[in-house]
């Protein structure tokens, strides 16, 4: 699939906030969204197709020399076509560029194939947090990638 990765911006908040509601039980509204736009702790990556719709995206914040992904979306009728990977891609290059010493993140436990993409990018599980997420409550494993 023909797509780019360019940076979050404030056009892209309704269909950020559109594909939330599609893939998350306890959605992030488009306020939420508006604070996690790229600045000096966050970087925000959206995948668009050619004619600018968009089809995913990644975001992590970053504190000191640290990254916490906070949320990983592909449009379901775009998933297993690679999008989820190129953004995992273009965000460790952005850890790298920033010299973060890790980059973290919670996927849910019986998320298999989230659990297998953060693999395949050097992520290893390092915790588990007990019901973190709810709607429904599961288990979080802990899963980090280090750079340093």
């Amino acid at each position: 699939m023909s797509m780019r990765i360019v940076n979050a911006s404030p056009r892209h908040l309704v269909a950020l906030e559109a594909l939330e509601k599609r893939c998350f039980s306890l959605p992030w509204t488009e306020e939420m969204l508006l604070g996690q736009l790229p600045d000096d702790s966050h970087e925000f990556l959206a995948a668009e197709s050619e004619t600018g719709e968009l089809l995913g995206y990644v975001g992590m914040m970053t504190v000191l020399d640290e990254g916490y992904i906070s949320n990983v979306a592909v449009s379901p009728e775009h998933r297993r076509q690679g999008i989820a990977d190129a953004l995992i891609h273009a965000l460790l290059e952005r850890a790298s560029l920033r010299e973060l010493s890790f980059v973290t993140l919670e996927v849910r436990e019986h998320n298999a194939p989230a659990i297998a993409l953060y693999r395949k990018h050097g992520f290893s599980p390092v915790g588990l947090r007990k019901n973190y997420y709810e709607a429904p409550v599961e288990n979080a494993i802990l899963m980090t990638k280090y750079l340093k």
